[in-house]
């Protein structure tokens, strides 16, 4: 029998594991700069927090989640991570040790979507969180950070859409209006729409289908009914991107599919790449109510998610650069003791090193040696070791010496440094 993965998830191999890897390099680094710190969660939690937190009339509640029964628990793989990383928050009773969190998370996710180009069903998303500042600067700084990162990758031709859904005043009001809108529309609307009309109106504000956005023009906008403190923090969000310089785009049509965001909503948008017609590359938005709901102190909070298989789409082709192997061959039961302890040396102060133990001829490793690009091989048989002695040999230049084994790593160091061989 041939076994192969599930459909909609993916094995990812050496050769393309490298891109990821760079990926999450760059948003440790950039995130770590604005004082965020890595929190890891579990990958499966009780099906009643992702109810309780996602809302039941969701698509992803009512359709996508992976559920199981094991003795006795009801249990969900993880649709996305707010969620968990909120349950921690208030289980580990952080807010009695600091004012205001900032956390980062990166790992899988699960949702039994229909696999399409950059969303599957087992997918990889990296996201912040920010607990304990309620103003919209923090708001402003986030949006900023998620473009700043963008950048460092390289990917441009950035859209920031933003918006607000107000707090929880706002939302029956702005459903009200919009039912009212689309009441006499709803024999137009598309079939999961009419369905959403009576369970989540605000979602089809999200629906790409021609029928509902034409059923949409008119529709009332959420900024129209903002009011009081809501209205405050939505100005005070676009002066302080004004401020920073950070390019946007107010649009009231902006929903996210999650039923526990309030306030700021924003999504990140590129024609870059491949991504396609739905070009969204990442999102968030303000979540005030959660914490309470999850049986915590009733915090400000924010956050955002990207998936890591869509950014790869609009991020260049070229594979990340590798760091150069040393590749090193002994021919002989001695000397492959001795290439074990080379080898080591080397690995100490920073070079990658594949040792050949098989036992195989010269040639065999030396033909293994240019399939994995190395620039230099050591070549090291028992009257090497005798000797004190190790070949060089240059796969890149094609040229050979023996040098002792005293200066063997220091000329392998000198060698490769300038390919990036060492650690930085």
């Amino acid at each position: 029998m041939n076994f192969r993965a599930i459909k909609g998830m993916n094995d990812i191999l050496p050769g393309e594991i490298e891109r990821w890897q760079a990926f999450e390099r760059a948003f440790r680094d950039t995130v770590e700069l604005f004082g965020y710190r890595e929190a890891r969660t579990p990958i499966v939690e009780p099906t009643s927090l992702f109810v309780r937190s996602i809302g039941e009339a969701t698509d992803i509640v009512e359709k996508e989640m992976y559920s199981f029964e094991r003795h006795d628990d009801a249990l969900t793989l993880r649709p996305e991570g707010t969620a968990g990383v909120i349950r921690a928050f208030v289980e580990h009773h952080i807010d009695q040790k600091e004012p205001v969190t900032r956390w980062y998370y990166l790992g899988p996710m699960f949702r039994g979507e229909r696999p399409a180009r950059g969303r599957y069903r087992q997918f990889y998303q990296v996201g912040c969180e920010l607990i304990g500042d309620a103003g919209p600067a923090s708001d402003a700084e986030m949006i900023d950070m998620v473009v700043r990162f963008f950048e460092r990758i390289g990917i441009g031709q950035l859209e920031v859409v933003v918006n607000s859904l107000g707090g929880p005043s706002t939302r029956p009001r702005y459903r009200q209006a919009l039912v009212e809108h689309l009441t006499p529309r709803a024999e137009k609307l598309s079939e999961d729409s009419q369905r959403r009309l009576k369970t989540n109106p605000l979602r089809i504000l999200d629906s790409k289908d021609p029928r509902d956005i034409e059923a949409m023009q008119g529709a009332p906008s959420v900024i129209d009914v903002l009011e009081g403190d809501d209205l405050e923090h939505w100005h005070g969000l676009l002066r302080h991107l004004e401020h920073l310089g950070t390019p946007f785009r107010p649009d009231p049509l902006l929903v996210r599919g999650l039923d526990y965001y309030r306030r700021t909503l924003f999504e990140i948008r590129t024609s870059a790449g491949q991504v396609g017609a739905q070009n969204a590359i990442g999102g968030g938005g303000r979540y005030d109510g959660l914490v309470a709901e999850l049986g915590g102190p009733d915090l400000p909070s924010i956050g955002f998610a990207l998936g890591i298989e869509r950014i790869l789409l609009a991020m260049s082709e070229a594979p990340a650069a590798r760091k150069p192997v040393c590749f090193v061959a002994p021919i002989g039961q001695r000397a492959s003791m001795e290439a074990l302890v080379l080898a080591r040396e080397l690995r100490e102060r920073g070079i990658v090193v594949d040792v050949d133990t098989r036992g195989a001829s010269l040639r065999a490793m030396l033909r293994r040696a240019n399939g994995l690009s190395a620039p230099v091989c050591l070549v090291l048989g028992d009257a090497e070791v005798e000797s004190g002695q190790v070949q060089l040999k240059d796969l890149e230049g094609h040229g050979q010496s023996t040098l002792p084994r005293a200066e063997i790593v220091a000329q392998v160091v000198a060698r490769l440094q300038g390919a990036g061989g060492t650690a930085g």
